[in-house]
């Protein structure tokens, strides 16, 4: 009985050690992260006018707040790629697919998205689906890898796509922001063309939309109803962004999904759905908490869109069939 009694106290002593060991690893993992991101905080920065080059195109180089425009021709990718030599990062990239998204536009944009996007930096790809099942199985390059996971079906396209601000936030706080530098997010429905590299990097990146790059503030589809958490005022606004791109630090992408989901789901509970959904909440954190860098309509172009100022496309809009996307059945 007594021989039974010391082996039991055994396992149970040998568990402990084997518990405390793993949380011990996860913990020293989460460490080593916070460190790195310490350490790269405080590390020389890169001045903005050793890569950045404005040149006149179509008056859009730089902000009325002095952040970079960026464009092709704009910046010097050498000096770039030798400062992140240096400086070793880890860049994310999170991406929804869910009903028929999965089947018409993951594919392209995993595979496009290995060739193009932050070539020769370690990557993370996290594929948010709603059927794990219809995963395509893909072999990535070196230093990238994917993490998939799966989301709630919800009834709508319009849910989904206001949803994801809040499921983009918890994946963050979870482990996002202790695996990755830089964060970007992106809709399934494009695909690269392109190098996509490290002049998008910035503190927080929003994207100018094709459609609305030179348009007047007062002509841009901001949300006007007044009782929305999104409401831009008449003789308000910089630029319209596109929300299928937008990133930045994870800390402060953290801050914009988390905002932008707060004022999502404050309109839910009034029953009110800004104009544009989430990108409409995008734009409003935007108006607020300026960007520190823009990136030009080359970085999401619609082909199907001519204009002499796009010398170059890096990412592009997939063939948009929304009759047959948008039925989530």
């Amino acid at each position: 009985m007594r021989s039974k009694i010391k082996l039991i106290l055994l396992l149970l002593i040998l568990l402990s050690l084997w518990a405390l060991n793993k949380e011990y690893d996860f913990s020293t993992k989460k460490l080593q992260r916070v460190y790195q991101c310490w350490s790269l905080k405080n590390q020389p920065k890169l001045q903005l006018s050793d890569w950045f080059h404005p040149i006149t195109y179509v008056n859009l180089s730089t902000t009325t707040w002095s952040a970079p425009i960026v464009w092709h021709n704009t910046y010097n990718e050498s000096v770039l790629e030798n400062y992140y030599a240096e400086h070793k990062i880890t860049v994310g990239l999170t991406v929804f697919a869910v009903g028929r998204y999965i089947d018409f536009y993951l594919t392209e944009f995993l595979y496009s998205a290995d060739k193009f996007f932050m070539v020769g930096q370690r990557v993370i790809i996290y594929v948010m689906l709603d059927n794990f099942s219809k995963m395509p199985l893909i072999q990535l390059g070196r230093f990238r890898t994917y993490k998939v996971f799966e989301i709630k079906r919800e009834r709508r396209w319009q849910d989904i796509s206001m949803m994801r601000m809040k499921i983009i936030s918890e994946h963050i706080v979870d482990h996002i922001q202790y695996e990755v530098d830089f964060l970007f997010c992106m809709d399934v429905d494009q695909f690269f063309k392109n190098k996509y590299g490290l002049e998008t990097l910035g503190e927080s990146v929003a994207q100018l939309h094709t459609y609305w790059y030179q348009t007047n503030p007062d002509k841009l589809p901001y949300e006007r109803n007044q009782l929305s958490e999104a409401y831009i005022s008449m003789g308000e606004g910089d630029f319209y962004y596109h929300a299928a791109v937008f990133g930045g630090t994870t800390i402060q992408v953290l801050d914009i999904v988390r905002e932008c989901a707060k004022g999502i789901m404050k309109d839910k509970k009034n029953s009110i759905e800004a104009v544009w959904h989430d990108e409409s909440h995008l734009n409003k954190y935007f108006f607020l908490h300026k960007p520190t860098k823009l990136l030009s309509p080359e970085y999401c172009w619609d082909s199907h869109h001519k204009d002499s100022n796009i010398k170059i496309i890096n990412l592009t809009w997939n063939f948009k069939n929304y009759n047959l996307t948008r039925e989530l059945s």
